[in-house]
C-alpha cells in the first residue's frame, strides 16, 4: 500500500475523484492511500471465497461485491477485497454503509493494516456479523464473529483445513480447505 503524500480529500471529493480512475485507492482518515496489486495466490484465494458464498447464499437476500467501498467514518472509505450486503441496495450507490460480511485477503504491505486499523473500523458497524482474513502465504484465517454481547476482543484464527467457518447470521458454513482449494502456498 502507498501513501499518495499531501493529498487530502473529503469524502464525496474522493468518491467522485476515484470513480472510473486506474488502479485501486482508499481514503483513510482523509488521505487518499494507493493499493497496489496483489500475488496470484491472492487473486485464487479471493476467487474461491467468492464461489464459497456464492454457492451458499440466497442471491434472492444477499449481494456479493468485489473492491466495493465500504464507508465506514466520516473521512474512510475501504475497498475490501469481498463484502455481503442485502440485496435490496440500490444498484448505483457506491458505498455500503451495512455490509454483512467483510472479507480481506492479506498481502505482505497490508497485513498490519488489515488486522489493526481495518478491524477495528470494520467492527464499530452496526450491521457487521462477520470480518474475515485469509493469509495468502499459508492456510491460516483471522476470524470476528459478532454475537449477542458484540464482537470478542480478538480473532479466532484457524489453520486446520477441516476447521469450519460457520455464520450464524447468513446461515452458512464452510471448511477452510474451500477457501485454499488449488492453490499453492509457500
Amino acid at each position: 500500500m502507498n501513501v499518495r503524500p499531501n493529498v487530502q480529500m473529503d469524502k464525496p471529493a474522493f468518491l467522485a475523484w476515484v470513480e472510473g480512475r486506474e488502479g485501486r485507492y482508499e481514503l483513510a482518515q482523509g488521505r487518499v492511500l494507493m493499493m497496489t496489486g496483489g500475488f496470484r495466490a491472492h487473486g485464487k484465494i479471493s476467487a474461491n471465497l467468492f464461489r464459497v458464498l456464492d454457492s451458499r447464499l440466497d442471491p434472492d437476500r444477499w449481494t456479493i461485491l468485489t473492491d466495493f467501498g465500504v464507508d465506514v467514518g466520516p473521512r474512510t472509505v475501504r475497498y475490501p477485497d469481498i463484502v455481503v450486503e442485502p440485496f435490496t441496495k440500490p444498484p448505483r450507490d457506491l458505498t455500503t454503509t451495512a455490509p454483512v460480511l467483510i472479507a480481506e485477503v492479506l498481502s505482505p504491505s497490508t497485513e498490519r493494516i488489515d488486522l489493526g486499523d481495518k478491524a477495528a473500523e470494520y467492527l464499530h458497524l452496526q450491521s457487521l456479523a462477520a470480518y474475515l482474513v485469509f493469509a495468502q502465504d499459508e492456510q491460516k484465517a483471522w476470524i470476528w464473529l459478532n454475537d449477542a454481547q458484540g464482537f470478542p476482543p480478538g480473532p479466532q484464527v484457524l489453520t486446520a483445513p477441516n476447521e469450519i467457518i460457520r455464520i450464524a447470521a447468513l446461515g452458512i458454513e464452510f471448511p477452510l480447505s474451500e477457501v485454499y482449494a488449488r492453490v499453492q502456498l509457500d
